[in-house]
């Protein structure tokens, strides 16, 4: 399994400047790319293959005084620029040709200085290195200070470094890791999402939603009205931009650490986790948008997933459809909808429900029987050979029902039984032209069959 690991780095007002530079470079052979390929297809002509546009955008162009600067960056990170350019176009042709699942996904659209993300990758041919000083070595960038909140598992594959909006700079690394099952556990959980309770587990556990969103709001406020006062493109205005980003950072930054410390717990706690499949970004569209986005079911399912994954654990996705909050957890009864605001009921076996709970319940069931039913089994039989009586074609298998019935003496004497009926001989087939009292059809069935005409038969 492949893992990133993001460490916090802090250049130097020099290094700084590089990192501008090769973004960039970065961001202009993406463009130029991007441009030629739509400049193709608008004069009719084919697809600009990967080595071509990067002999173009890249080799040719820095021989021309316009882009002769792109010398001074290192030429690995052109490269990977083009690379995240053909990967755009793939997932986007994937998406028109249905092979790719999920939302459709837009084409590449050009990249500004003016987005809130930059960023470079670096792979292992630019020789990136971790010096023993704890130092990141990057090529033509120089030694960065990175701030190790843990040691790399292996030796990474590729660092990429992100500029966020906040202004912050981070080196994102990819590991290959191998798993780490823990302790076998005795527990499975099912997990029913939601938002008056980010969690409700199937073992009647509660875990309140945190609200980050809603508890910065005031200050978000007020950090979004200075931002409204200042004049447009001035100094002053890019200030009050920084501190709106750096308030809606630490939002993030703490809701992925809360979302992490509970799903490491659950997973250390369960041998088998099941959750719903939600339509996070269907319900993103509903008058609960702001509620749903700020509680992040959508990462935090994720986390769970890779945890589980690396951990022997079982994870599984049960279907949204599945009437959970609607079903009796007891004799399975499904009771009908119910508004949000009935959060228990009583159903006509007698049993008492907690609204969440219950739906927990019923997610793990769910979830066991997704996983228990066919588990490596034959579902279908195997295929068998027919007999010999059954493999050939049977002498009247061509004929019509009709002609079966006239011929069959059993069908004209009622019988559905064969046992005892002596075989007829069959019938001996015309010689002379058909009998029939359509004319048309007399003409062609009287007419000879079409052949090869001998050659002595042939005229001139």
């Amino acid at each position: 399994m492949r893992l990133r690991y993001n460490y916090r780095v802090y250049p130097t007002p020099g290094q700084q400047e590089a990192l501008a530079r090769a973004f960039g470079c970065a961001r202009v052979v993406f463009n130029d790319g991007l441009r030629a390929r739509q400049a193709a297809r608008e004069q009719g002509l084919p697809y600009i293959s990967d080595g071509d546009l990067s002999k173009r955008v890249i080799t040719e162009a820095k021989k021309t005084p316009e882009r002769e600067w792109l010398s001074e960056v290192s030429s690995v990170v052109l490269q990977q620029a083009l690379a995240d350019l053909n990967t755009a176009y793939r997932n986007f042709f994937a998406s028109l040709s249905g092979k790719r699942k999920g939302r459709k996904v837009a084409p590449p659209r050009f990249r500004s200085r003016k987005d809130n993300r930059q960023a470079i990758r670096f792979t292992a041919n630019a020789q990136f290195r971790v010096l023993g000083n704890g130092r990141l070595r990057l090529p033509k960038i120089g030694d960065v200070v990175a701030r190790w909140s843990r040691a790399l598992p292996a030796e990474p594959s590729s660092v990429t470094i992100v500029k966020d909006a906040a202004g912050r700079y981070f080196a994102s690394f990819v590991v290959a890791t191998t798993d780490e099952p823990l302790p076998t556990v005795d527990a499975e959980v099912g997990i029913d999402l939601g938002l008056t309770h980010f969690a409700v587990l199937s073992n009647g556990r509660k875990v309140t939603t945190p609200k980050f969103l809603r508890r910065a709001a005031r200050k978000l406020r007020r950090l979004q009205q200075d931002l409204s006062r200042k004049q447009r493109a001035s100094n002053n205005r890019t200030k009050a931009a920084v501190k709106v980003a750096k308030a809606h950072a630490r939002v993030a930054d703490t809701r992925r650490d809360w979302q992490h410390k509970l799903s490491t717990k659950i997973i250390r706690d369960s041998q088998a986790v099941y959750v719903e499949d939600l339509c996070v970004a269907g319900l993103g569209r509903t008058w609960l948008a702001k509620s749903v986005h700020d509680a992040g079911w959508a990462s935090f399912i994720a986390m769970l997933e890779y945890k589980a994954a690396r951990a022997g654990r079982t994870f599984g996705k049960i279907s949204r459809f599945t009437p959970t909050s609607q079903m009796c957890s007891k004799c399975r009864r499904i009771d009908g909808p119910k508004p949000l605001n009935v959060r228990t009921w009583t159903c006509p076996c007698g049993a008492v429900h907690d609204r969440d709970v219950n739906a927990a319940i019923n997610i793990l069931a769910a979830g066991r029987a997704e996983r228990l039913n066919a588990c490596g089994a034959q579902v279908r039989p195997a295929p068998v050979p027919a007999p010999r009586r059954e493999a050939g074609i049977h002498p009247g298998a061509t004929r019509g029902t009709r002609a079966a019935r006239r011929e069959s003496p059993s069908i004209r004497a009622g019988r559905t039984s064969t046992v005892g009926v002596q075989p007829q001989p069959p019938r001996p087939v015309p010689q002379g032209p058909v009998l029939t009292r359509d004319p048309v059809v007399a003409a062609i069935g009287s007419r000879p069959r079409p052949g090869r005409v001998p050659a002595d038969q042939r005229g001139g």
